[in-house]
């Protein structure tokens, strides 16, 4: 028997595993050699002070969808993917470690840090609301070697998000060979064919250089959950609408009676080009890398009915332009670019890395397939005859994030006379943020803009920036044999909220080659993103309006909130490192993730709910930003980011790693891993005056629908235990994941309080995935798998009466998939891929 470890602190992930074949495109790693964590080289992660993961090529290729971030949710029991998002947020979906916000966890690439996403999550209830981070489908997984998480905070190491951990992408080096890859699947029901391509190759760079490069092509499409609307049906699909004309529009949509496609993932296409490069100039090396990514995405959005848009001529006469209803979508086109150039080498005893980064993604967003009714209306009025020529798709305005850094990093080992030589790091680091909220169409604003979502008024743009320097100082010892420590602090000023410094002492100690106990104490923070800070939009749905309010405009603060200030973390660690056999490893870390000021969703604030008002501040408020309510039959309201709540998470990750070899070639890889966190909000400031109304129930900040989202709306609990079985040209890959309670109280206004909420939980669930490859010959092989293998579907929406009307929870369509399902709300996805190395 032998063990193969990539991993003090995680599964083997298969990565060590033996590849089909030799691989020039996808060397073996350098034993298990890390970067992240420690400044120290030649670290190996099975010896770190600090839980490392490692998640190797064939980790990354033995999961069904072409994604770097379900691709990691499937690996790490630590790490959840966001299934479903609302609105914009279904373009850009998030992954979040160790179960607090995305926004707590920084990605790096080759150890740089990588640029966030312009488009923010803003859906209230959600446990991804709020978040703006890196966006991983814009990172090649065929551009990968390996990816180091680093689940500790490590704020006084890399600076502000590293609240949760790090993911630190190392991208591939090779400089000859490479591969093709190719792959199509689709969910076994609810439709969302997918295909991708891609392909890697490295090459010379001269004598002394390399370049490799990879592209990447993904499609997606639509998937749809749920059956009638129950606006206009009652749970069994009988229509109960009477006017004539929404029956007969209804009758004639397509899929009736399924008219409403809300629920379900976007329509997607993404390109990506990526490379890096190096060169050796003897002494010094220059290197570059970077990428570029462009989406073409839409998601679809409540059906309007026939009568939904209407205008009568100048002589009296009703028309109405879309007599058959119309399903509005909301559409994307982004563009994410990326580019880190440096020198680095060894001068006067000093290692040195000198390198700038940059980074930009724009978003141009869209309204289509819709009609702006209070705009049509106006002008069918002047004439005496039916329009023609109806616009029916908008341009809302853009949103631009960008990110430029310049670093110096220095190490050195200086001989003190303990067991090894003790490591000096020094570095300095510059940035300059910008975010900018570029105004739509006058007629995607005007009137009310299009149906579905109404595009940036000139009250909603702006440009903002700020710019940043750190300095930081880490110092590695292990003063007797044994014993490791690393003491790293960090000074960290920003030009929009002044400087924090943060700390962080690390150790590690092995009584015994087959026993080690380690620990961290550190204190963090995260600065607010531009986009939190700044981000304003209008939501318009069928009888609601909800104003998006900039945390840090005069409006907001004239409602009683304060601007945007810094979260703060403390993090305490404790764990294990055991090797009770020689091809066994076991690790075991206990965490506690404290964070003050924590930046969170409010949840929906009220003006009125139908005509009752419930704030007049806050109606006022919508009108002086031009906010029209006309629609909002039902309910008119604020969400607002504020630094709201103080939150505590408490957890364990435990792994078990073995090896066995059986003879005749038939060798098995065996992981296990259990990760079990509890989040609880501590404190909860108060609702400013201008917005209590304790007639109406409104009297907290935070509903009982946005408290969830933080503290039972992700599982608790989730293990993966996988085995990836080798014969020959053969390998088997079966893997188990189980993901604990989920609850989350909902209710038909959104707040998840009053006498028609319930709770709803998902139970725990065991979801199975297969992958089967054979190696054809030497470069071909093929692969043919399932993920969620028994095709386990969502738990669907109750159904509950309101005034006597039968109607779901939430929303409006019966039996919708619940959109926190933490396995995703599309049940059963098969495919193939076929891979050629070259």
């Amino acid at each position: 028997m032998k063990l193969h470890l990539l991993s003090s602190t995680a599964f083997v992930l298969c990565a060590a595993a033996p590849a089909y074949a030799a691989d020039a495109a996808n060397p073996p790693p350098v034993a298990d050699i890390i970067v992240t964590g420690t400044r120290q080289t030649g670290m190996r992660a099975q010896d770190s002070a600090a839980p490392v993961q490692v998640v190797g090529v064939q980790a990354l290729q033995n999961v069904g969808p072409p994604d770097l971030g379900p691709a990691l949710s499937q690996s790490l029991p630590s790490l959840n993917f966001q299934g479903f998002g609302n609105d914009t947020a279904n373009l850009t979906l998030s992954a979040a470690l160790r179960g607090i916000s995305p926004n707590e966890t920084l990605v790096l690439i080759n150890g740089k840090r990588r640029h966030t996403t312009a488009n923010l999550a803003v859906a209230g209830g959600s446990p991804y609301s709020g978040s703006a981070t890196t966006d991983l489908s814009f990172v090649p997984v065929a551009s990968i070697q390996r990816v180091e998480v680093l689940q500790d905070g490590a704020a006084a190491q890399y600076g502000s998000d590293a609240i949760a951990g790090v993911v630190n992408i190392i991208t591939k080096t090779a400089d000859h060979g490479g591969m093709l890859i190719a792959s199509g699947g689709k969910n076994y029901e609810n439709g969302g064919a997918t295909a991708s391509a891609a392909i890697n190759a490295g090459m010379k760079l001269g004598e002394n250089g390399f370049i490799n490069l990879t592209g990447e092509y993904k499609f997606h499409d639509f998937t749809q959950h749920g059956t009638c609307d129950r606006r206009y049906f009652d749970p069994q699909c009988n229509i109960t609408a009477t006017n004539p004309v929404i029956v007969a529009g209804l009758k004639a949509s397509d899929g009736f009676p399924r008219v409403n496609r809300i629920n379900g993932d976007a329509r997607y296409t993404i390109y990506n080009i990526s490379f890096s490069a190096g060169y050796d100039l003897g002494g010094a090396e220059l290197y570059a890398f970077g990428s570029y990514g462009n989406r073409s995405a839409r998601s679809n959005q409540n059906y309007r009915v026939g009568n939904r848009v209407s205008g009568t001529t100048s002589t009296g006469v009703t028309v109405y332009p879309l007599p058959n209803g119309f399903t509005p979508q909301e559409g994307v086109r982004e563009e994410d670019f990326s580019l880190t150039a440096g020198i680095k080498g060894k001068a006067a005893g000093w290692n040195y890395d000198l390198s700038g980064t940059y980074g930009r993604d724009t978003v141009k967003l869209y309204t289509l397939n819709s009609a702006n009714r209070g705009l049509f209306s106006a002008l069918q009025s002047t004439s005496a005859t039916p329009l023609s020529g109806l616009q029916r798709d908008f341009y809302d305005g853009q949103l631009s994030n960008s990110e430029w850094a310049a670093n110096l990093d220095l190490n050195r080992d200086i001989e003190v006379g303990f067991a090894k030589p003790v490591t000096l790091a020094l570095g300095a680091e510059y940035r300059r943020d910008s975010y900018a909220i570029g105004e739509g169409e006058w007629a995607a604003n005007a009137y009310g803009g299009g149906q579905g979502y109404q595009g940036f008024a000139d009250t909603d743009a702006g440009v903002f920036s700020r710019t940043g320097y750190a300095f930081y100082a880490d110092l590695a010892a292990d003063p007797v044999a044994g014993l490791h420590t690393d003491l790293a602090g960090r000074y960290e000023h920003f030009s929009d909220f002044g400087s924090v410094t943060t700390g962080k002492l690390t150790a590690r100690y092995d009584f015994s080659p087959a026993f080690a106990l380690r620990g961290t104490v550190a204190n963090g923070f995260r600065a607010p993103s531009l986009a939190e800070e700044h981000y304003s939009s209008v939501n318009v749905g069928p009888g609601y309006v909800y104003g998006q309010f900039p945390a840090n405009s005069p409006s907001s603060q004239l409602l009683g909130f304060s601007p945007l200030k810094p979260e703060r973390s403390t993090n305490l660690s404790i764990g294990i490192v055991a090797h009770p056999a020689p091809a066994l490893q076991l690790t075991v870390d206990a965490y506690q993730i404290s964070i003050k000021h924590r930046i969170v969703g409010s949840g929906d604030i009220f003006g009125s709910n139908g005509s009752t008002v419930v704030s007049q501040a806050v109606l006022d408020a919508l009108s002086a930003r031009k906010i029209s309510v006309a629609d909002a039959t039902s309910y008119a309201g604020i969400d607002i980011f504020t630094n709201g709540a103080d939150t505590r998470t408490r957890g364990v990750e435990a792994t078990v790693n073995y090896a066995s070899d059986f003879g005749e070639a038939n060798h098995v890889d065996w992981s296990l891993g259990v990760n079990y966190n509890k989040t609880e909000v501590t404190n909860i400031i108060d609702l400013p005056a201008a917005v209590y109304n304790a007639s109406q129930g409104q009297t907290k900040l935070m509903t009982q629908y946005a408290i969830d989202a933080l503290t039972t709306a992700s599982p608790r609990v989730k293990a993966i235990a996988n085995a990836l079985w080798s014969h020959g040209p053969l390998k088997v890959n079966l893997r188990e994941t189980m993901y604990g309670v989920t609850s989350q109280h909902l209710s038909p206004d959104g707040s998840g309080q009053g006498s028609s909420a319930q709770l709803v939980r998902i139970g725990t669930t065991f979801i199975t995935d297969l992958d089967v490859g054979y190696a054809l010959t030497r470069r071909l092989r093929f692969n043919a798998g399932a993920n969620n293998l028994f095709n386990k579907q969502a738990p669907t929406m109750p159904t509950v009466t309101v005034n006597g009307t039968q109607r779901p929870l939430l929303n409006n369509v019966y039996n919708a998939a619940i959109a926190f399902t933490p396995w995703g709300i599309n049940g059963g996805y098969y495919y193939a891929r076929v891979t050629y190395n070259f």
